[in-house]
């Protein structure tokens, strides 16, 4: 019996010792790596992380007169102060039935009212972060949006003021927050190839005809989505060329 005991007290000090010198340093690494996604999650996965975060008014802000895009600096255009707000359906009055298309093997982007194809434009998808892929939808429309992200130390950083017409979208999968829109593009003009950081660039120009014929229709420098006014559906399909 005191065999059995001593035996005993033996397998539990060894399984102590096992627990103190594996588990602690395990539990540490675990609880270490949840940080460190959750900081991951908070501070590098929003393809935009100033718009997406802290300011969604919509509005043009004049003090901002220079833009970074692949470590060059730039004026930002002046044409860009232009805020007339044009709030009639392009090409088209209907509200329902539409959706657009973008293709990110050709670069391309569709926009169709049931079977009609309304718009046919060259885009800049996902270069430096991927594009999602999937089925979206607008949630949000910005006359003008501050767009900044990327890694100064990997040449990926930029701060983009005033980037016009934009349309972010979401789905279950990429929340809100993350930032993916498509948007007007005055600091490139590399149109059919990737660009971008997730998002869709396209012509301005362009962009601004899918801005007021997408939904919901835009009265304001911020239009937001509702259950009875929802957001034009966004179907994202395709493998951007690796250039």
């Amino acid at each position: 019996m005191s065999k059995n005991k001593s035996y005993n007290r033996k397998v539990q000090s060894i399984l102590k010792k096992f627990i103190f010198i594996v588990g602690v340093p395990l539990m540490s690494f675990l609880i270490v790596s949840l940080v460190a996604i959750s900081w991951w999650n908070k501070n590098t996965s929003c393809a935009n992380s100033i718009s997406c975060v802290k300011n969604l008014s919509g509005a043009y802000n004049g003090s901002q007169t220079y833009g970074v895009f692949e470590d060059k600096t730039f004026s930002v255009p002046a044409y860009l102060a232009e805020t007339t707000i044009n709030n009639t359906n392009v090409l088209g009055n209907s509200t329902s039935d539409k959706r657009i298309e973008i293709d990110l093997t050709n670069q391309r982007l569709y926009a169709y009212e049931g079977d009609t194809k309304i718009y046919d434009f060259l885009v800049s998808t996902g270069k430096w972060g991927r594009t999602p892929t999937g089925t979206f939808e607008i949630w949000i429309k910005l006359r003008y949006t501050t767009m900044s992200g990327g890694n100064k130390d990997w040449g990926t950083y930029y701060y983009l003021p005033n980037v016009p017409y934009t349309m972010f979208f979401y789905n279950a999968q990429i929340p809100k927050w993350r930032g993916y829109g498509i948007h007007g593009t005055y600091w490139h003009s590399n149109f059919g190839h990737p660009m971008s950081h997730g998002c869709i660039n396209m012509k301005t120009e362009e962009v601004e005809q899918l801005y007021y014929w997408a939904n919901p229709p835009s009265i304001k420098n911020t239009t937001y989505s509702t259950a009875d006014n929802p957001g034009t559906k966004i179907i994202i399909y395709g493998e951007a060329p690796n250039e």
